[in-house]
């Protein structure tokens, strides 16, 4: 198979490693910078095996691309509407509801809400905001010409949630091939490797609904068990330290090489 590898991506200190990973593996791969204001991907291979990895603008762009494969994993069942019909009460935030960030929210006394972007993720990261946060985010959000926010650009709100501990997990057709935590909240204590329990939970929503050949989900520990934080588009999914880039390569490449 044949990477095609979004060399300018600012906002992950760990994105070098897939090409050390790329080079190790002697996989094929080419490097190419793409602006955030770019309308197609500038680039051309007689290659059809293709599969593009960088920011949210390389994904959404390389759909573009239909003789690739297998290219983009973008939108489609990635989003919210989709995977809820099927993931419904073990989502962490199984309630929503979608605005335009440029309406008028209605807060109660010292409520804080969980907002993130619906149908563009990574236009901004999704947090927990307080009324004076989100309107101050908001305001400036929209006064920026230099991203990608539009009055009409669309946000998912729900009731900020307490979790224990959180982690990502790589999925390669139907098979988890990669898993670390990322946060550890309210004193939980340090594991390395993600509990089997974690594990089973992800495997049983795998088997609910494996929502693309390659794709990446994050899990959360919570008071209730178990939640799914979020499904992310493996095209543009971030490697934290702990992530086995190497593993996750190895596989993209040995099951769309078949």
């Amino acid at each position: 198979m044949y990477f095609l590898v979004q060399a300018n991506v600012y906002l992950d200190p760990d994105h070098y490693r897939i090409f050390d990973a790329l080079d190790e593996l002697n996989i094929d791969y080419s490097v190419i910078n793409i602006p955030p204001t770019a309308q197609k991907i500038d680039f051309e291979t007689d290659r059809k095996d293709v599969f593009v990895y960088g920011s949210v603008t390389i994904a959404r762009l390389a759909k573009q691309n239909t003789d690739w494969f297998p290219g983009s994993f973008y939108g489609g069942n990635h989003l919210y509407e989709v995977y809820s019909k099927y993931y419904s009460e073990n989502l962490l935030n199984n309630k929503v509801s979608v605005h335009k960030i440029s309406e008028e929210l209605i807060w109660k006394k010292d409520e804080l809400k969980f907002i993130k972007p619906y149908n563009e993720a990574k236009i901004f990261t999704g947090k927990v905001f307080n009324e004076t946060e989100w309107k101050d985010f908001a305001f400036e959000a929209l006064e920026n010409q230099t991203n990608r926010i539009t009055e009409d650009s669309l946000v998912q709100i729900s009731e900020a949630k307490r979790t224990i501990k959180e982690a990502r997990l790589w999925i390669v057709g139907g098979q988890i091939i990669d898993a670390g935590y990322y946060k550890f909240n309210d004193h939980a204590p340090f594991e390395e490797k993600v509990s089997e329990d974690g594990l089973s939970f992800a495997n049983e929503m795998i088997q609910l609904f494996n929502l693309e050949e390659a794709f990446v989900m994050d899990i959360c520990f919570t008071d209730e068990g178990w939640k799914i934080v979020e499904i992310n588009c493996i095209n543009s999914s971030g490697f934290y330290p702990n992530t086995n880039v190497k593993s996750i390569i190895k596989a993209l490449n040995i099951y769309f090489s078949n």
